[in-house]
This record gives structure tokens, C-alpha cells and sequence, in this order.
């Protein structure tokens, strides 16, 4: 060490010595840099774990909004419809809502968000932004139950627009099928003809929208032809419905009712 310290006769020796000590120091150091790479890789995992979850959370928020806009312009479109059905109206209307649709599946028959405190009434035509879909049948204060044209005890004058052919649609109890019953048939009634209502018996005002015909059967020896019609309301989706007021309207407040400007 004194000579080393006092001469530089060692330095070769000592540079050459340093050839046989690397690896083993390379080989110490190794654990080191084991350890510390493992715990970058863990954190890192860690925190694209985080990440992923913060993402993925993030995605189904996103997701909810898009569906959410979706239905919310669903819902506008339909808004929109009815409304221009309403400016095709005559009489007095008042938008409702469905809140409940009964479970029974041999009825047809719905709830809706209209009472006798907004002025609704037994027998009160209800329609969609497409046409006739039914009649009040029970009022409460604050909600009404409404039959749909489809119920099978439901049945309503009809004739056909195209000739002013009368007619008497019944439901069948299949929201898309009404039956026509007591059809001759020598009657002029084509497929794909319009039903409307005919104004008879005073439940329903002339001219509405009832269903448009599907089919035509004639059987040997049978007086009458079987006809069947396609409701032109959408019975099974229609949110927004229209209650008409015809001389009952004095009844409602002028600020619930959507009016006919013409």
C-alpha cells in the first residue's frame, strides 16, 4: 500500500486487476437492479390497472349518455309527430303520457297520466301521433285507464275512405290485427284500403285513422267475408297520446289544450 501510495509502479498491475473484479462486481449489483426493475414494473402495473379501471368507468358513463341521447331523441321525434298530428286536428286535444300498461295478456288495455282533474271524461277518444288507438273507460283524479282499439271487447264504426263503405272493426286481442265483422261479400273493400272512423253512434268523431286492411278471405257458402285490418296507431310503443275534446272541452283549462290556430 506504501509503495502503491508512493509510485506508480502498480498502476498496471492495479488496471489489470480490474479486469478480473468486474464481473463479480456486475454479478453484486445484480439483485440491486432486479429489485428495482421488478418495482418499476409493479408500479407501472399498478398504475395501468388504475388507469384501466378510471377508463373503463369512464367508457360506461359515456356509454349511458349516448343511449340516454338516444332515447331522448327518440322521444323528441315522437313528440314532434304528435304534435303534428294534433295540428291535423279539428277539436281540442291534450297531450298525456303512458305510465303502465296492464299485465293481464288477455286484455289490452293501458294507464295513462290524465284525470278528471285535467277535465278527462268516460268515453274520451284517445289517439296516437298515427291514428285511433282508444277510449277512456275509468277516470281517478290524477290518472285514467284507456282500452285500446285492439282489446277484443272493443269495437268501433268504421268505413272505408276510399267509398265510404261502413264497417265495424273489432279487436282480436293482438295489438297489429283488428277483425271487420259482418262484411258481405259482394262489399268493395280492397286491401290496403284506409279505415277511418265513421262518426256513427257518437263514441268516436267522424274521420280519425283506424287501421288499414291486410287481408281478404271469401269461403265458399259463407254469407259474410273475413276481413282483417292493421291498426294505423302504434299500439305497442306510443308514449305520447292525444286526448280529444269535442263538446266536452269547456271542461279543461285553456292552458292545457293545444289548439288549432287556423
Amino acid at each position: 500500500m506504501w509503495v502503491d501510495n508512493q509510485y506508480s509502479w502498480l498502476d498496471s498491475v492495479r488496471y489489470g486487476v480490474g479486469y478480473l473484479i468486474a464481473p463479480a462486481r456486475q454479478t453484486a449489483v445484480i439483485p440491486l437492479s432486479v429489485a428495482e426493475w421488478m418495482s418499476e414494473n409493479a408500479t407501472l402495473r399498478r398504475e395501468l390497472l388504475k388507469e384501466n379501471k378510471v377508463l373503463s368507468a369512464r367508457n360506461l358513463v359515456l356509454e349511458r349518455k349516448a343511449q340516454r341521447m338516444a332515447s331522448l331523441e327518440a322521444e323528441n321525434m315522437s313528440l314532434r309527430e304528435l304534435l303534428s298530428a294534433s295540428d291535423q286536428i279539428d277539436d281540442k286535444v291534450l297531450v298525456t303520457s303512458v305510465t303502465a300498461v296492464d299485465p293481464d295478456p288477455y286484455t289490452q288495455q293501458i294507464l295513462i297520466d290524465k284525470g278528471g282533474s285535467d277535465g278527462v271524461f268516460v268515453g274520451q277518444p284517445v289517439l296516437d301521433a298515427y291514428g285511433l288507438l282508444g277510449q277512456v273507460i275509468d277516470v281517478l283524479p290524477f290518472s285514467s285507464r284507456v282500452l285500446m282499439i285492439a282489446d277484443s271487447n272493443h269495437a268501433v264504426p268504421v268505413q272505408v275512405n276510399r267509398n265510404g263503405v261502413r264497417a265495424i272493426a273489432t279487436g282480436t286481442g293482438a295489438l297489429n290485427e283488428l277483425e271487420l265483422i259482418y262484411v258481405p261479400n259482394t262489399a268493395d273493400i280492397k286491401v290496403g284500403d284506409m279505415l277511418v272512423s265513421s262518426g256513427l253512434g257518437g263514441r268516436y268523431p267522424k274521420g280519425y285513422p283506424v287501421a288499414t286492411v291486410s287481408s281478404i278471405r271469401n269461403t265458399p257458402g259463407e254469407s259474410f267475408a273475413t276481413v282483417t285490418a292493421e291498426p294505423t296507431a302504434k299500439l305497442d310503443r306510443s308514449r305520447h297520446l292525444l286526448l280529444v275534446f269535442t263538446d266536452e272541452a269547456g271542461r279543461v283549462p285553456p292552458e292545457q289544450l293545444w289548439r288549432d290556430e287556423e
